[in-house]
């Protein structure tokens, strides 16, 4: 039988970085009953494939996940293939187009290989809610539409604002938050885990779970972290988060990026550093003890160690030292391939890319540079180059087309941002 800390210590893990707990009392006497019989606790959260990669925002849910692992409960990783299909309206003003089967398939498989980067694999019951869904018929939803009113949908912030402002609502929008409820009935949840924009759909969970003859689970929402620019939640959308699969350097010197009062945020919800530890760090930078550099470069390095391992921590560490005091360029440096019709002036004839360019190959500095990640658009890569920001090679870029001779692949750095680049035929 398996044997549980003690129900304090379990809830001050537990409520690390959480925005709130729907009830805590009722946690409580879960984890209490859970450590007098020796079961564990089932957690359950729910993420639809609707994108084909997963950034440290998304792993925030996983990391609570983690913790409840931690302490010996079971978590349920649900792949919604499902509700994918319906498109979660939360936060959206207008209708979420729809995924096809085949995509939500492929964006599906690349989360599974993801996932367990953070989780044990072997305390990991994953599920897809197609299960359920895919055998219930015309009957059986109408029994679990039965379960609750269009005014009690329409009380949703998302749909009262677009119902107000005559914006349309799609019927099939409003079996979201009922399929997502019903995902606890079906999987018997204790706890679901959501963020605080999903609070809606998961109280759902515990009202369907009573209709049905459940005990209702507990919701624990957890804050939407903050991207790289401290402002807007992390999203691909805003050029502002951290993919999990980027490369080492890259997601260590994106990490380095944030600012000082950020990184407390990121230690809280992307580690499993314990409250207590955290305020100590805080209180030893205040008191002048401490540097916050340091402690920023040790939060990277979990990071990334998380993600990659630790000895790809450690060489992106070395290799952003050597880049942020400008000496020569890191041992391990992301080589990018761009086309060459990608980044020529405009007008040029053939699309042929020879091993070394000449002066009659003009290649716009603002093109390439977007091209290969290093800057957000070609209106950045111009406003770079005038910053004197822009080296090849080693050597600033003062002028916006560059038609010197140039040796495949070459290196170009953009402030802390640095890249191989190879350029290849069209």
């Amino acid at each position: 039988m398996p044997t549980f800390a003690p129900v304090d210590e379990q809830l001050t893990y537990i409520k690390k970085g959480s925005a709130e707990i729907v009830k805590e009392s009722e946690l409580r006497e879960k984890l209490e009953k859970s450590r007098k019989s020796g079961t564990p606790l089932r957690v359950k959260a729910g993420f639809d494939p609707t994108a084909p990669d997963l950034h440290l925002g998304h792993t925030v849910l996983l990391r609570k996940l983690k913790h409840f692992q931690d302490l010996g409960h079971t978590v349920i990783f649900l792949i919604g293939d499902f509700t994918g299909m319906i498109g979660d309206p939360t936060g959206r003003s207008v209708t979420r187009p729809p995924l096809t089967p085949e995509e939500l398939k492929r964006n599906a498989q690349t989360y599974m290989e993801q996932v367990y980067r953070i989780l044990s694999k072997a305390g990991t019951e994953l599920r897809f809610n197609n299960e359920w869904f895919g055998t219930m018929g015309a009957a059986d939803w109408i029994r679990l539409a039965a379960k609750t009113t269009v005014s009690q949908m329409l009380e949703r912030e998302d749909f009262h604002k677009r119902f107000r402002e005559e914006k349309p609502i799609a019927l099939h929008e409003l079996l979201y938050p009922l399929a997502q409820g019903y995902d606890s009935v079906a999987l018997k949840a204790d706890v679901e885990l959501g963020g605080t924009d999903q609070k809606f759909n998961l109280l759902m969970g515990r009202e369907l779970q009573r209709g049905y003859g459940q005990e209702s689970q507990v919701v624990l929402t957890m804050p939407i972290l903050e991207g790289l620019d401290g402002v807007q939640k992390m999203s691909k959308s805003y050029g502002n988060a951290i993919g999990i699969k980027e490369a080492p350097l890259e997601m260590y010197g994106k990490l380095m990026s944030i600012s000082d009062d950020m990184m407390w945020r990121y230690y809280e919800l992307l580690t499993d550093v314990q409250q207590h530890e955290i305020v100590g760090m805080i209180t030893r930078v205040k008191n002048g003890s401490e540097h916050p550099m340091l402690l920023k470069k040790k939060l990277a390095r979990m990071v990334v160690a998380d993600f990659h391992d630790q000895q790809a921590a450690e060489i992106a560490a070395n290799d952003w030292q050597k880049q942020f005091q400008e000496r020569d360029a890191p041992e391990e440096i992301q080589e990018i391939e761009v086309k060459v019709g990608q980044v020529c002036t405009e007008g040029f004839g053939p699309r042929s890319a020879p091993l070394v360019y000449a002066g009659d190959v003009p290649i716009k500095v603002d093109k390439l540079l977007t091209a290969s990640g290093l800057t957000a658009s070609n209106s950045e890569g111009v406003r770079k180059i005038k910053e004197h920001a822009v080296k090849f090679d080693g050597s600033t870029i003062l002028t916006p087309v560059l038609s010197a001779a140039i040796k495949n692949p070459f290196v170009v750095r953009v402030g802390k941002k640095i890249r191989r680049v190879r350029v290849v035929p069209d």
